[in-house]
């Protein structure tokens, strides 16, 4: 432990769609929640390759997030990259340079583990006499299901995400009507998975709904501006809400959709595909709301950080490092 403070341990995570980082003092105090669109997986879905500049926008947001672990005391990190890097065949070129600005390797977090930890961060807190519970992660290249009560029982990782869907399906502004109708369709057979590797989804009691695509759906009902997480955390996104963001959004060409409150520019091209993965969730399974968490894959990672004694420090690993 440092000092009478408690340990500060930060997870940085490097997604599809946004680059994330989380520094927190055992877990109890965030001291720093950022969230950065960078589309590192921009055309991974087409050519297989993390593209360079994707690459270098990302690096720079992780050289800012360097400056702020190292401000705020970081004594151990844990640092991964999920879906865009799993896909890519260049991605050791990523996690080569992504060492050399953090000083730590991110690990590549296979669908599973994501989801276990996405599970943990989202429900940590909650009754689970609420439960059984889904947690649905909808991402840039993909989605994670995890479902259980006291800890997770379930997970299934699924090829459906707010990046992959727009850069196949989605190519005019607004989107058309067969466009949309594909991103549904291709989502619903991806839930069809879902049932068939945990058919105990059906006695889901509390559908949870993380990253940004949720978040931000709850932020356009709100009309929340400037963005508030402590309005958005545990905030009931009913399902008719959520219907009535989808309609809005994907009835208007980007530069209508920025100016409703709520809806951050960075996420306006992508917006409409994460809805329709939200919206058919929520229609395929029959849940009448979504209870949106600010928690999330970012608070599994501190917490087990915190669980594991043996975890080398942040400051031996950037040593070892050379940083």
């Amino acid at each position: 432990m440092s000092g009478s403070g408690g340990r500060v341990v930060a997870a940085v995570d490097c997604g599809t769609n946004s680059t994330r980082l989380l520094v927190s003092r055992e877990g109890i105090n965030t001291l720093e929640r950022r969230t950065i669109v960078t589309c590192l997986g921009q055309g991974v879905d087409a050519s297989g390759l993390l593209d360079g500049a994707a690459i270098g926008r990302t690096l720079a947001v992780l050289e800012d997030y360097r400056g702020i672990m190292d401000a705020l005391g970081v004594e151990a990190v844990r640092a991964t990259a999920t879906s865009a890097a799993r896909d890519a065949r260049n991605a050791e070129e990523f996690f080569t340079a992504a060492t050399a600005v953090l000083g730590i390797r991110p690990e590549l977090l296979d669908g599973d583990t994501e989801g276990r930890l996405g599970f943990e961060g989202a429900t940590a807190g909650l009754d689970p006499a609420r439960g059984p519970f889904l947690v649905a992660d909808i991402g840039g290249g993909s989605t994670e299901f995890a479902f259980g009560a006291e800890r997770c029982e379930g997970v299934l990782s699924a090829d459906v995400g707010c990046v992959r869907l727009t850069e196949q399906f989605i190519h005019h502004d607004p989107p058309r009507l067969e466009e949309l109708h594909a991103c549904l369709t291709v989502t619903e057979a991806h839930l069809e998975d879902v049932l068939i590797a945990i058919p105990e989804v059906r006695r889901t009691s509390c559908f949870i709904g993380v990253a940004g695509t949720v978040t931000s759906a709850a932020a356009v009902e709100l009309g929340l501006e400037p963005y508030d997480p402590d309005r958005i955390h545990h905030f009931e996104l009913t399902r008719a809400a959520a219907e009535d963001v989808f309609r809005t959004l994907a009835t208007e060409d980007r530069a209508q959709r920025i100016s409703n409150p709520g809806l951050h520019a960075d996420r306006a091209d992508v917006i409409v595909a994460g809805m329709c993965v939200l919206v058919k969730i929520m229609r395929f399974f029959g849940f009448d709301s979504c209870l949106v968490s600010e928690t999330d894959v970012l608070d599994g990672l501190v917490s087990s950080l915190l669980a594991d004694g043996q975890q080398r420090s942040f400051r031996e690993a950037s040593a070892a490092g050379g940083r």
